[in-house]
């Protein structure tokens, strides 16, 4: 028997429920979907679970709210969202969970090309030499693009076409962010005595 048949269609509307109800299960639904994805997830996925008149933005909020105290958080990550642990908790899971896979396990040079590709991207690894003032290896490009951090971006439009590198989803998720919008402004950056103008 094929799984599809298996499956009964999911009721989105809940109409035989009262309304305070039907908003608990919807909320529940959003909640076991992103418990259950590794990757962040659109609106419009999360709006596959609740009923035409639910508000996703809404039953976000409610669930932000409803996670307060908790070891774990809501958070926007890509134009999506996902659950995550806090940071507070990140000790006590490594000390008691294998998460070693998870341990980004990068030098402050590795943590320095990334910023860069984060804060000039498109960028190439002509691009990066400019910055760094030596070239970059691609054994390091490779780490990057291999922990899904970066991915190549469009051609440079000049005379050989270089790939560019941008960053990822895995990246914004990696360091806690939203959408780039949320990287550090450069002028703070310049300002902390932590970069040149």
């Amino acid at each position: 028997m094929k799984r599809a048949a298996k499956e009964t269609a999911l009721d989105r509307e809940l109409a035989d429920l009262p309304a305070d109800l039907r908003w608990r299960e919807w909320l529940r639904r959003i909640e076991a979907v992103l418990f259950a994805s590794a990757t962040p997830v659109a609106r419009e996925d999360l709006a596959r679970v609740v009923g035409q008149g639910a508000s996703v933005d809404l039953l976000i909020e409610d669930l932000a709210a409803d996670l307060e105290g908790r070891p774990y958080e809501l958070a926007g990550v890509g134009g999506g969202w996902m659950l995550r642990t806090r940071a507070v908790y990140a000790t006590a899971i490594r000390a008691a969970a294998d998460v070693g896979a998870r341990d980004l396990n990068l030098s402050e040079f590795d943590l320095a090309v990334l910023a860069a590709i984060g804060y000039h991207q498109p960028i190439s690894r002509d691009g990066l030499k400019e910055i760094f003032g030596k070239e970059i290896s691609r054994d390091l490009i490779g780490r990057l693009a291999e922990r899904d951090l970066i991915a190549t971006g469009p051609r440079e439009p000049r005379r050989g076409a270089p790939y560019t590198f941008v960053t990822t989803e895995t990246f914004l998720a990696a360091f806690g962010l939203e959408s780039l919008r949320d990287l550090l402004d450069t002028e703070n950056i310049v300002d902390a005595g932590l970069a040149e103008p």
